[in-house]
């Protein structure tokens, strides 16, 4: 069940690869997700020190969280992953160039998970491609829902 997608993850790079990975959160940073105050349209995934974090997602506080906390909408937070899958992701980035992108925010299994794609930033003419192909098939869609009616009457 999709808690958040980012859209604009798909239009903006090429997704090559998926992986899923844990998140560690605060008390308030559970509740506020599952109220859906949450975004990460504006997010980033990175490799810091041996490990991967993902920076500027934004978590709103709910006004009935503790009193005795001051939350940080925007704090880095830790991805869990395994180490063997890590040191894939590593090499990948490092080397062959690639960006890791927060692709949708999810439950499983009672616990709030991240997904986020390996991809390769698309350029102008790209965009504009994948979105002439995308206007063609909704006409195409038109055009032969339009046919099939015609032909039954």
């Amino acid at each position: 069940m999709s808690i958040v997608e980012n859209r604009k993850a798909t239009h903006d790079y090429f997704i090559e690869d998926r992986y899923e990975a844990g998140l560690v959160l605060e008390g308030w940073e559970v509740k506020a997700i599952r109220a859906g105050h949450v975004q990460i349209k504006e997010s980033y995934v990175i490799v810091r020190d041996g490990e991967i974090f993902i920076v500027g997602m934004h978590i709103s506080p709910l006004p009935t969280a503790s009193t005795h906390i001051h939350p940080n909408n925007t704090r880095t937070r830790k991805l869990l992953l395994k180490a063997e899958e890590i040191g894939k992701l590593i090499g990948k980035v490092e080397q062959r160039g690639y960006t890791m992108v927060p692709l949708n925010l999810h439950y499983k299994n009672g616990r709030i998970k991240l997904d986020f794609g390996l991809g390769r930033g698309k350029k102008l003419h790209d965009k504009r491609d994948a979105s002439r192909d995308q206007d063609w098939a909704r006409e195409k869609e038109r055009l032969m829902k339009h046919d099939t009616r015609r032909k039954e009457g």
